[in-house]
């Protein structure tokens, strides 16, 4: 089944005529090609990508089961919108994308009263197909090489952002279409700090280095995180580190389909715990990934909706000891009935440079 025809199946069960999709990131997944301005629309009878002569010659090349159809200053975006959904009742759009005053504004102007139904296509989203899954790993096998390069310019005296800088680089030079996220490198006393921006301050002999980021292939995000030691780690950094780790592990042997999020974070927290670190592990062990670096569904103490089998979900407990430092290591998992895939192939172990 085709990527609109299980919107199709969607709108049919929601009682939709048709489905009208604004957002960057939702027309991209149902017509497969990416555009800034412009709109897909989806009913029973077809589907549309309606764009300008910016992407108009690209998109009728690579968009993938959608008519294309041009709009230009002469004839609009409403008025082609208008003539595709003539005669629907029921329009669905974004409720959770586009802000209040943009629906207000776009139900005037198409004269339809649009029902919220935004949670459809995401939905949808979560369970990655094969191809989508493809890209993701591309993703990632990306930003594993950057690393083991990195590796080797990590010394004492460098700076954080000139780690962020050299992993950027890296990315691109490998393929990477940009980063998934502002990469988060961070040394010393800063990696207490779970989302820590780099600055100025220098790697030093005995300090932790965490580096979370991850790129693009195709549209679709990587994240990792490697948090590697620098010249030695004293005993209490490699209690923290091992730790961390084994509550990783204890929650991907949590994760399967059908389990809750929550169920997957409380299996790593509990591991925390019990060392005695549970007040220094404050946000969820992790998040889906696709088109967006943060997706439905999450595990973590609000993830109260079974994980689905296909969904791609971040595995990633951290400690993090105010004033002294942090630790964090995450990996991708595909959550499969009975157990998960790692998509990650970086090891893990405690590494000192």
């Amino acid at each position: 089944m085709t990527r609109i025809e299980k919107i199709q199946k969607k709108l049919k069960e929601k009682q939709l005529d048709a489905l009208v999709l604004f957002s960057d990131v939702n027309v991209y997944y149902a017509a497969r090609f990416p555009i800034t301005d412009g709109a897909a629309v989806i009913t029973s009878a077809g589907a549309w990508l309606v764009t300008d002569s910016r992407y108009i010659e690209a998109a009728r090349a690579e968009a993938v089961d959608v008519d294309v159809v041009l709009y230009d200053a002469e004839h609009g975006l409403e008025e082609k919108l208008r003539e595709l959904l003539s005669g629907a009742q029921t329009v669905g759009a974004e409720e959770k994308s586009l802000a209040y005053s943009l629906w207000k504004q776009r139900e005037e102007k198409l004269g339809a009263a649009f029902t919220p139904a935004e949670q459809l296509v995401l939905d949808l989203r979560a369970v990655k197909e094969p191809e989508e899954i493809t890209y993701l790993v591309k993703a990632q096998r990306i930003a594993e090489q950057a690393l083991e390069e990195i590796l080797k310019y990590i010394r004492p005296g460098v700076r954080e952002r000139d780690i962020a800088a050299e992993l950027t680089y890296r990315m691109m030079l490998l393929g990477g279409e940009g980063n998934s996220f502002d990469p988060i490198t961070i040394t010393g006393p800063n990696t207490s700090k779970p989302h820590g921006v780099p600055g100025d301050a220098v790697v030093k002999d005995g300090d932790f280095v965490t580096m979370d980021f991850g790129t693009l292939w195709k549209g679709y995000h990587s994240d990792m995180t490697r948090t590697v030691a620098v010249g030695h780690a004293t005993e209490e950094m490699r209690r923290v580190y091992d730790t961390v780790l084994q509550a990783q592990l204890a929650g991907i042997a949590a994760a399967r389909a059908g389990v809750t999020g929550q169920s997957v974070h409380n299996a790593a927290a509990a591991v925390i715990e019990e060392a005695g670190y549970g007040a220094y592990f404050g946000h969820g062990f992790g998040h889906s990934v696709g088109l967006e670096i943060h997706e439905d569904p999450h595990a973590s103490v609000k993830g109260t909706a079974p994980l689905p089998a296909g969904a791609v979900v971040t595995a990633e407990p951290g400690i993090y000891l105010p004033g002294k430092f942090g630790v964090r290591i995450e990996d991708m998992m595909l959550i499969r009935e009975g157990g998960i895939e790692n998509l990650t192939a970086a090891p893990k172990e405690l590494v000192i440079l």
